[in-house]
């Protein structure tokens, strides 16, 4: 199967060189849903580029019958961040020009709509289908404006033209799967929403976070959330729906590195999840690791990051993946005080019983600094 391959055009740089997207689309022979991936929003982030390229591998050995409906692939999305550097360190979590996290600048239908239940109750007696293209068809009118203040003379700023690109085209799609690492060192895991964790355990992976608290701003909360908003509202009146809509984050690794073990559960459960979405028809899959499989939950509430409560050397710190209880040491602290005394060493205990999901790369820290992240 070959992909139909679009160039997008970005942004125009002050030396004139161009920025671009390209976005690979497979599309099957039988009609069916549109599933929308990504990978490297963060600059930092590679490891979801290199599932996409065993994708694209693996699609290129299929026919187009062996998939329903059609399969978008956007690598390497955020060019300015991914170029971004710092003499040995690749940050790009930033679009430093505007100080804003690349990933909380998306646009949410849901706070700028304000007459939800008033359009529920018009759909009330309608097909579930009807429903969904009516509705779209509302998210799509108001998206349009953001096109025509980006064309005006006073324009917006890069940010906003950019998350109207991403999100022009994965607007319409029915599954959205954003790939990201940590920043730091990260365990593999997802990050999915309320009424989906059925599909989030298609992704095999040993975590899963349910985010219950998110402000949209996320790219896969721009994407869900007006249709999560939608089902509450006709709950509330009744009438119980849930759209065949679904986006999820998952998280593989660690940030400037593509480790294979997490690009190999990935690209695995990737896979799984489209052959149990029903998109495509065979991927060759593990079924006894699939049957054996358990996901643990957590809540995105439950999390408590741990910041230097004073500057110095890192030491002696749990490992990532470690399970601690209330009271045990988490880390030390090489406190060199240059107060007139010897340095000191500063024991930092666990407040919570909780799995250690996320370190930081660095070990020297400034107060105030991430130094590891505990779920529960």
């Amino acid at each position: 199967m070959i992909p139909q391959i679009e160039n997008i055009f970005l942004r125009q740089m002050a030396s004139g060189d161009r920025l671009s997207l390209q976005v690979y689309k497979f599309v099957g022979a039988h009609p069916g849903k549109k599933v929308y991936i990504q990978s490297n929003l963060h600059g930092a982030e590679i490891s979801g580029n290199a599932v996409i390229h065993q994708l694209i591998e693996f699609f290129l050995t299929l026919n187009d019958t062996d998939l329903v409906g059609e399969i978008w692939l956007v690598p390497v999305c955020n060019p300015m961040g991914t170029n971004e550097r710092a003499q040995h360190f690749s940050p790009g979590r930033h679009c430093v020009y505007e100080a804003r996290d690349w990933n909380r600048i998306f646009w949410d239908y849901e706070k700028v709509a304000e007459d939800l239940t008033e359009f529920a109750q018009s759909q009330l007696q309608l097909e579930q289908d009807t429903i969904r293209q009516n509705y779209l068809l509302r998210i799509k009118q108001e998206f349009a404006k953001i096109l025509e203040r980006i064309h005006s003379a006073s324009s917006l700023p890069y940010t906003d033209q950019f998350s109207y690109q991403l999100q022009s085209l994965s607007l319409d799609a029915d599954y959205v799967i954003d790939l990201h690492s940590s920043t730091n060192q990260g365990l593999d895991y997802i990050y999915y929403f309320r009424d989906r964790q059925n599909s989030a355990e298609y992704f095999l992976l040993d975590y899963g976070i349910l985010l219950d608290k998110y402000d949209g701003d996320a790219f896969d909360e721009a994407f869900i959330k007006p249709w999560l908003a939608l089902e509450a509202i006709f709950a509330s009146l009744g009438r119980k729906i849930q759209f065949d809509i679904e986006a999820c984050t998952l998280e593989l690794g660690a940030g400037m590195q593509i480790n294979p073990h997490s690009v190999t559960k990935g690209m695995e459960g990737v896979k799984n999840y489209l052959v149990q979405k029903g998109i495509l028809k065979s991927a060759n899959l593990n079924h006894a690791a699939r049957a054996n499989h358990v996901m643990a939950v957590f809540h995105s509430s439950n999390r408590t990051k741990y910041y230097a409560i004073a500057g110095g050397m890192i030491q002696s710190r749990v490992a990532l993946g470690s399970v601690v209880k209330v009271g045990d040491r988490l880390y030390q602290i090489i406190s060199f005080n240059k107060a007139g005394g010897l340095p000191k060493l500063i024991d930092i205990y666990a407040e919570h019983d909780g799995l250690i999901y996320d370190v930081a790369t660095n070990q020297a820290v400034n107060q105030g600094e991430f130094v590891l992240g505990i779920i529960y």
